[in-house]
């Protein structure tokens, strides 16, 4: 039976999640899955030395890159995550025809992973040291992948030449839900200056992460809660419908629904398991708002570990569709009659292993530092400039309705899913949940955004507004989000701020990179164009 299911799912057939669960065994304590196989490797594998964690990747001719540069990492809490590799044990389970397949990527503009499939001999011989290359015009292309002109970092007056990226060593894990694979992340390395290159999102946000620790020793702590739609149909059946009638794992509101949650157990519970089994740690899943949505959350970490763990959460649950036959999709809002995904991201700052946004200043029934205010003030004051980094397609923007969850205008309250910024926890769990990104955000351009503007507070003392009490919707005084793309793109170009904190040339990328995104769809004719005016005009 196993194998008519794998031979089945090879076919890219679609299997409704009884017959899924009955084929797969994944009602059983102990999952049967043949997409599970690395679980029992794993189980009990204890990552490598802690000097194997912390190091920054190995690269003989980016040695002074890796010397001279000292990124904070995580090495407290990554030490013991379950599926994370050390180079020896990288080595070993190649030497046993454990892995025989390495993923070497990093993410481009969007978000997405690109990178190549190395045999696992050859990136131990030549990959850890030498890093690899790609072509410049990853970073300057659009969705389709195809050659963007305007570009000052790649285009086709410079020759498209090639990118240098340099796997970063702490991030290598088992990816449990492909057979014998590895997966590392890279950064982008400039080979001439031997320094990051500026534009690569994961940049962005290493460069926020080090201006924290310049200004005040602070190391940024955060999460990020990704939600996402699951359909039965497959991607390719889903491509042929244009994505439309598609059928949802679900035919009710399921959130926190337990039953409707066991429905689905065929794809959320390898989905946890092969996360934890990939060095992702898994607090739970649940069920969400809308038909066939679900939510599943990972545990907190220093913001570049996050983004690091979002972006392998989203590739390990694309695959996991697709080896299922279903579909799943992270669009901020794929259905009009729907709530939209979000992806909340919370935020705080410690220092010495103390939150210091914890204190004794009482506002609004929330005791918090100094820091904590100008924290807040400066990210709620740069918001509708940076706009574009929380919410960077044009679909994004459907997400805010009135009675959605989702925000639509901009204030701060006490434990108040209306507002944009709401304030949780106490003490050393206090902490602010930003609800303004979608799960269409690149998280590293997400938390780049949130942590620039709130060090801006924290250096200019920036005050919040006074915080509000009720509904968020009803207020008409408030600032309002911006309502498109467009208008976020235009506020995110004229930004001083935007211009200063990212640097001419990569503030001069990311207009072009949304202006880009937005004229594209200003140039296309909508099926809701089609049904308004194509008999009736």
């Amino acid at each position: 039976m196993a194998a008519v299911a794998a031979a089945t799912m090879r076919r890219g057939a679609r299997l409704a999640p009884g017959i899924a669960s009955r084929i797969m065994g994944f009602g059983s304590q102990k999952p049967k899955s043949p997409f599970t196989r690395h679980e029992d490797l794993i189980r009990d594998h204890d990552p490598g030395s802690p000097t194997c964690v912390r190091g920054h990747s190995s690269a003989r001719f980016y040695s002074s890159f890796r010397q001279q540069k000292s990124f904070s990492g995580a090495a407290h809490t990554e030490s013991k995550l379950k599926g994370k590799l050390s180079l020896e044990q990288l080595k070993k389970l190649t030497e046993d025809d454990e892995i025989s397949t390495v993923v070497v990527a990093f993410t481009d503009n969007y978000g997405r992973l690109l990178g190549k499939r190395y045999t696992a001999r050859f990136f131990l011989e030549s990959a850890i040291t030498d890093g690899l290359h790609a072509c410049s015009y990853l970073l300057a292309t659009d969705m389709n992948m195809d050659p963007v002109p305007g570009y000052r970092f790649a285009s086709w007056q410079l020759g498209y030449g090639d990118i240098h990226l340099v796997p970063d060593l702490r991030t290598l894990r088992v990816a449990s839900w492909l057979e014998n694979t590895a997966l590392v992340l890279c950064d982008v390395v400039d080979e001439k200056s031997h320094e990051l290159s500026p534009h690569a999102p994961r940049s962005i946000l290493r460069n926020q992460v080090k201006a924290a620790k310049e200004l005040d020793d602070m190391v940024p702590m955060g999460a990020s809660e990704l939600e996402y739609f699951l359909f039965q149909d497959d991607f390719e059946e889903a491509k042929e419908k244009r994505y439309h009638n598609l059928k949802p794992v679900g035919w009710h509101r399921e959130d926190y629904h337990i039953l409707q949650g066991t429905r689905e157990e065929f794809f959320n519970g390898p989905a946890r398991r092969h996360l934890e089994a990939s060095g992702v740690p898994v607090e739970n899943s649940k069920g969400e708002y809308g038909v066939g949505q679900h939510e599943l959350n990972v545990s907190y970490a220093e913001t570049l570990e996050m983004a690091d763990r979002h972006v392998v959460y989203k590739q390990c649950l694309k695959e996991l569709a697709e080896s299922l036959g279903v579909a799943v999709t992270f669009m901020a809002k794929p259905d009009v009659t729907q709530p939209g995904s979000s992806c909340h991201i919370h935020l705080s700052l410690w220092k010495k292993g103390e939150n210091i946004f914890q204190g004794t200043n009482s506002v609004a029934s929330v005791l918090c530092s100094d820091e904590f205010r100008w924290f807040l003030g400066g990210w709620m004051k740069h918001t509708p400039e940076m706009m574009v980094f929380y919410a960077p397609n044009v679909n994004s923007y459907k997400r805010y309705c009135v009675g959605s969850f989702a925000p639509t205008n901009i204030a701060w309250s006490h434990d108040n899913r209306t507002a944009p910024f709401r304030i949780l926890g106490s003490g050393k769990s206090l902490r602010i949940e930003c609800r303004l990104p979608g799960a269409d955000c690149n998280p590293y351009l997400a938390f780049s955004a949130a942590l620039a503007s709130g060090l801006d507070g924290i250096r200019n003392k920036i005050e919040p507004p006074a915080p509000f009490e009720g509904n968020v919707y009803q207020a008409d005084k408030l600032p309002q989000i911006p309502q498109s793309l467009g208008e976020a793109v235009e506020l995110f170009s004229s930004s001083d701020f935007a211009r200063t904190t990212l640097g001419e040339d990569v503030h001069h990328h990311y207009t072009h990179f949304f202006k880009t995104e937005n004229h594209a769809f200003s140039q296309s004719v909508t099926d809701w164009e089609k049904n308004r005016y194509f008999e009736q005009i």
